[in-house]
């Protein structure tokens, strides 16, 4: 079973239109809720007679905080966000899927440049708290919204910035002072830290915007884009076949500091694989348009039926998605611990 349980100890009302939720792992499914900065919870939402799932990133660090939080922000005729902003209370339980997402740096020393439009601060707000607390590199902000009071966070990242005078620079663009963002705006606010790694969350055309922006300035942009998932991924996955299908490739994975070696018949996808085999692999969309399944190729060759998140960098770099690759090689190697 891949569902976890998670109680609201507290519900935050960061702004008029967002809510944060503080969550509680319930009693032994608390190690299977490590996280890094930047990831994010897939949640189960009512839907009509049935289910849906969706995705909300970790506000919270795993280096500060002692309890996981997320953000929701309402949108309209948004399924899940009005849910819970309208229903959710302290007390309540929620299934979720354990945390996933590869929108998180390799390093908290580097310095970075974070950009943020609207609840895009969610996973951002993740990542900056754990550099600052963790790492030795310099950050800085640019964080978009219609105005003063539509600003997530705002007291928190005056005390960061007063915290860390030295090390993490916020600059805010409201629309209500400055106009709508532009693209020759962006540029010359991110140029003092052009070739630092960037990561970038909010609205679509947002982060259209700031992409062109960033394109001739030497950085590596990291995009962060959420999908409304089709099916519901709190399903339990189908019972194991009876016989392992002959033509099989071998699979050694690295989860959770353990290794486990079985076989992947070349007619499945790797996530049903290991999730038949009992492995407690990540997921969430179970479509190729999220990156709650990534994990990194160490040995071997895979094709992916489907890829809407990786680039071409992250494929170099060997990432792959698990709810869409199929084995090419006789014997592969992954990780999910890198």
């Amino acid at each position: 079973m891949t569902t976890l349980k998670a109680r609201v100890v507290d519900v935050v009302h960061e702004t008029a239109d967002a809510r944060s939720l503080v969550l509680e792992p319930a009693e032994g499914d608390r190690d299977r809720f490590s996280y890094r900065p930047g990831q994010f919870l897939t949640v189960r939402v009512p839907a009509g007679d049935g289910w849906a799932a969706r995705c909300y990133s970790l506000c919270s660090s795993p280096l500060t905080d002692d309890r996981l939080k997320v953000t929701v922000k309402r949108v309209d005729g948004g399924l899940g966000s009005n849910w819970i902003c309208d229903n959710v209370t302290a007390g309540d339980v929620l299934e979720v899927l354990r945390p996933a997402g590869t929108f998180t740096p390799s390093s908290l020393d580097d310095d970075l440049l974070l950009v943020a439009g609207g609840s895009g601060i969610t996973p951002v707000m993740s990542i900056l708290k754990s550099c600052l607390a963790g790492g030795r590199g310099r950050v800085a902000l640019l964080y978009a919204n219609r105005d003063e009071r539509s600003v997530i966070f705002a007291s928190e990242l005056r005390a960061l910035t007063e915290r860390h005078p030295d090390r993490l620079t916020v600059v805010h663009l409201l629309e209500s002072v400055q106009g709508l963002p532009t693209s020759a705006a962006v540029r010359s606010l991110a140029l003092p830290y052009s070739g630092r790694q960037a990561f970038l969350c909010g609205p679509e055309v947002f982060m259209d915007l700031v992409t062109d922006a960033l394109g001739d300035l030497g950085h590596r942009v990291h995009v962060e884009r959420f999908f409304s998932l089709e099916g519901d991924p709190f399903e339990d996955p189908d019972e194991p076949e009876a016989e392992v299908s002959t033509d099989a490739a071998e699979i050694e994975v690295e989860i959770d500091g353990e290794t486990r070696t079985v076989p992947w018949p070349r007619s499945e996808r790797l996530l049903d694989t290991l999730l038949r085999a009992g492995v407690d692999a990540p997921f969430s969309c179970r479509e190729g348009n999220c990156s709650a399944c990534a994990c990194v190729a160490l040995e071997g060759e895979v094709t992916l039926d489907a890829n809407a998140v990786l680039d071409e960098r992250d494929l170099a770099d060997g990432l792959i998605l698990a709810c869409q690759a199929r084995p090419v090689s006789d014997r592969l190697k992954i990780t999910y611990d890198g």
